[in-house]
């Protein structure tokens, strides 16, 4: 298969060096997803008139309970033989491997002890807002792992194939792009329908509706990449799939939960 008339990609992952100090596209997105994401929620919580004390207090949170779920959910979902052998290989992040369903594990239970901690707020109310971030933070990792040339799609001979030159010569789908975009446009419909319905929609309800789209998007785009690990080419679904369907069926009943209860109300 040729090359010609793809999009080359071989822009390095780093931006610029200063002797043993290195910034690079992934770090940076990474961190930008937290100073938008701090950004809006600081406009979320004056909107509803909430402390800036909790909102510092949830950032922090967040950003260990992303870290440590995204870590840990790499090691065990992808390869729990090689990290459980060599336990403290664990800790080493700054090697990448990073799972989002790690991270929205590691979510939940961050924010479940965030709300234990402060009986004022309810995990939901906490949740609804929060997710309208993730979804742009995802957007953001997404293009990270662009930049790097990870988590690649599966060969193609499609016009808007890109090659990986870092990699291979192999024209393949973007697949980062592809949820990148999914991503971009979710957090688009969630911060409209926040702003739109004036903090006023059912309990769970943005929850559910990230859920059943984030999950059902990363569902459909797993088929154009190419497995992580090698034990999923004997699956009829890979990690990524099987992992995303609790978290798409949590969405639906979430989804309609909110939508009996609107009725309701009204």
């Amino acid at each position: 298969m040729h090359t010609l008339g793809y999009l080359n990609w071989s822009v390095s992952q780093e931006i610029f060096r200063v002797g043993p100090i290195a910034i690079r596209w992934y770090g940076l997105l990474f961190a930008l997803s937290f100073v938008i994401g701090y950004w809006i929620m600081d406009k979320i919580f004056r909107i509803e008139k909430r402390s800036q004390h909790d909102l510092e207090a949830l950032t922090i949170t967040m950003i260990i309970g992303t870290v440590l779920g995204a870590r840990v959910g790499h090691c065990l979902f992808y390869d729990p033989v090689y990290y459980l052998s060599n336990p403290l290989l664990i800790l080493k992040v700054w090697e990448g491997g990073l799972a989002s369903h790690g991270a929205a594990i590691g979510i939940l239970l961050a924010l479940w002890y965030y709300v234990k901690k402060r009986p004022k707020y309810t995990f939901l109310w906490v949740i609804d807002r929060v997710v309208i971030v993730v979804a742009l933070s995802g957007f953001l990792i997404r293009l990270g792992n662009f930049f790097n040339s990870e988590i690649l799609g599966s060969q193609t001979d499609v016009a808007w194939a890109v090659v990986f030159t870092r990699i291979d010569n192999i024209p393949r789908h973007a697949a980062q792009l592809y949820e990148a975009v999914t991503y971009l446009a979710i957090f688009i419909y969630l911060y409209y329908s926040y702003m739109k319905l004036n903090a006023g929609a059912a309990a769970g309800r943005i929850f559910g509706q990230f859920l059943v789209f984030v999950f059902g998007a990363r569902f459909i785009v797993e088929f154009f990449k190419e497995v992580q690990s090698p034990f999923e080419k004997g699956l009829p679904l890979d990690m990524g799939q099987i992992l995303s369907i609790p978290f798409i069926i949590a969405g639906i009943y979430l989804w309609i939960r909110s939508s009996r209860k609107l009725k309701v109300i009204k």
